[in-house]
């Protein structure tokens, strides 16, 4: 079964500051919850192109940690980036990062669609756990982005 999580929010800050921030992965670490005990093992230097790839550590649950490759599949600059898993826990992972200019500042968009692995069972682990997963995650980067840009 295919799923699709819709996360948006507007910030007080400019579209340039708000784009240096989010193209640079780096900062994935600081956008990410401390319980997923995120690391990146390659391919954080520098600015985000397309064509990068990303490797890096992260634990889903407890005792539980999976090695995840996403390329930077897209990039327009200043306007969004897409991000593509090539190897890790999901069966597919399509990760739209679109940004605007908007009256008082910037609209981050994101939109995700992604395939659970193992059928029906991983439909099963995402209803009971992954769903809600994925919402606190993208919840905590909402609070640490409004933190961030005030």
């Amino acid at each position: 079964m295919i799923h699709r999580l819709y996360h948006q929010q507007i910030i007080k800050a400019p579209l340039e500051e708000v784009w240096a921030y989010f193209a640079t992965p780096e900062n994935l670490n600081e956008m990410t919850p401390d319980d997923m005990k995120f690391e990146i093992i390659h391919g954080d230097e520098g600015k985000m192109f397309q064509g990068q790839t990303i490797e890096y550590r992260v634990q889903f649950m407890p005792l539980i940690k999976s090695l995840w490759l996403t390329e930077i599949a897209h990039v327009n600059e200043g306007s969004y980036f897409v991000d593509e898993q090539q190897i890790g826990p999901y069966r597919l992972w399509y990760h739209e990062h679109r940004f605007e200019a908007v009256d008082g500042g910037t609209q981050i968009t994101d939109q995700v669609t992604y395939v659970m692995p193992f059928s029906f069972l991983g439909d099963i682990v995402h209803a009971l756990w992954v769903k809600n997963r994925l919402k606190g995650i993208f919840d905590f980067r909402q609070k640490k982005v409004t933190e961030l840009f005030g």
